[in-house]
């Protein structure tokens, strides 16, 4: 059996189980989140901003314009907390939803780039992409844990 790597403490906390190298990976990852949302660079970030109306160009316009500003600041606050708890051993609930916020941006980014698929054949170890993959497989299971653990009651 598995060691869980996000727990629900009996005090309503959220011990973080990870180890030095999957926080510093997780810390990495977020920072360059932050630079990619903060940048001219949408390369990877369609799913993180969906169209509301793909058919109507006049008002997708005006939904981004509502919108954009607001989605971005909720994913760089996430982004923050992230990188100030990267560290920590436990969490507070609040702590952890920005955890699975940030978590769930950066799978979604990668996969993105990946063009990951529903149906995804494995990945060879000698393709290049192996690396990126192994990262997007681990993020949803960080994510799975994170899930998990919230929804422990």
């Amino acid at each position: 059996m598995l060691k869980r790597t996000v727990k629900r403490a009996r005090d309503g906390s959220f011990q973080l189980r990870l180890t030095d190298d999957e926080r510093d990976l997780v810390a990495d990852l977020v920072r360059q989140l932050r630079e990619l949302l903060v940048s001219e660079d949408a390369d990877g970030l369609e799913r993180l901003y969906p169209p509301g109306y793909a058919n109507d160009p006049e008002r997708e316009a005006e939904y981004r314009a509502m919108v954009h500003d607001e989605l971005l600041e909720k994913r760089l606050a996430a982004v923050d907390l992230v990188e100030q708890t990267a560290a920590a051993t436990t969490l507070d609930e609040d702590q952890l939803l920005a955890w699975m916020g940030a978590v769930n941006d950066l799978r979604l980014v990668i996969g993105t780039r990946l063009d990951v698929q529903e149906d995804q054949p494995p990945i060879a170890v000698d393709d290049p992409r192996a690396p990126a993959f192994a990262v997007y497989q681990y993020l949803t299971h960080l994510l799975a844990e994170i899930v998990d653990a919230l929804s422990r009651g």
